[in-house]
């Protein structure tokens, strides 16, 4: 079996996945900015093929179901039918799954470790990014580290905006931090951090940012 890279390694290659499809759509539409109206899994694909590239790199998928991901991070893997039922999921995709990478011996000795949302085109803390928010944390939470095999969460995520724009990217940062930070803090055992928010401001043009929103458990 191989040593599941760090959070770090993780988080880093998931910035630079971003930054790398910003780089490629202004090359490829000559556009300095708006990577906002890229195609979907845009940023998704991207951010898989940096995470590929670690030295010890686990296996990814993409849209992998709710369902899937509890069987393989539950201690029983007919137990997802009750955990979905007890905490209110429904059955949906996550955008980006990370699980341990070893030879299998079936297809169902899978062992999840990572649940990802790749948002685009973030400006504000709507409805759609806190129900994301939300659903890592019904997956994360626990009274006892044996409850799951999932480390953490990660909502990551592209901000821009116009230089015409009223409210800066700083100020969006801060009030979508705050309004993710209320939510995690309404359940036991979690704990959240944010990493990147660089704002890189261009000429006449406007501002952009990517930024990566970390929950875990404390247990």
């Amino acid at each position: 079996m191989n040593s599941f890279p760090s959070q770090d390694e993780v988080v880093d290659s998931v910035l630079k996945g971003i930054i790398t499809a910003k780089s490629n759509y202004s090359f490829w539409t000559a556009d300095d900015i708006y990577l906002s109206y890229a195609p979907p899994k845009f940023l998704t694909i991207h951010v898989s093929q940096e995470i590929a590239k670690l030295n010890n790199p686990p296996e990814i998928f993409i849209d992998a179901t709710i369902s899937d991901i509890l069987r393989c991070s539950l201690p029983k893997r007919d137990a997802f039918k009750w955990f979905m039922s007890e905490n209110n999921i429904a059955q949906d995709v996550i955008c980006l799954t990370l699980d341990e990478r070893f030879e299998h011996k079936s297809d169902n000795d899978s062992i999840s470790k990572v649940i990802m949302s790749i948002r685009n085109g973030v400006r504000n803390a709507q409805a759609e990014y806190k129900d994301d928010i939300e659903l890592m944390c019904k997956l994360l939470q626990r009274e006892d580290s044996s409850e799951s095999t999932l480390d953490y969460g990660v909502f990551a995520f592209y901000l821009d905006i116009s230089n015409t724009a009223r409210k800066k990217s700083e100020k969006r940062l801060e009030e979508i931090i705050e309004a993710f930070d209320r939510i995690v803090a309404s359940y036991k055992n979690l704990k959240s951090n944010f990493k990147g928010g660089d704002i890189n401001k261009i000429e006449n043009i406007g501002e952009w940012c990517v930024g990566c929103y970390i929950i875990e458990p404390t247990v």
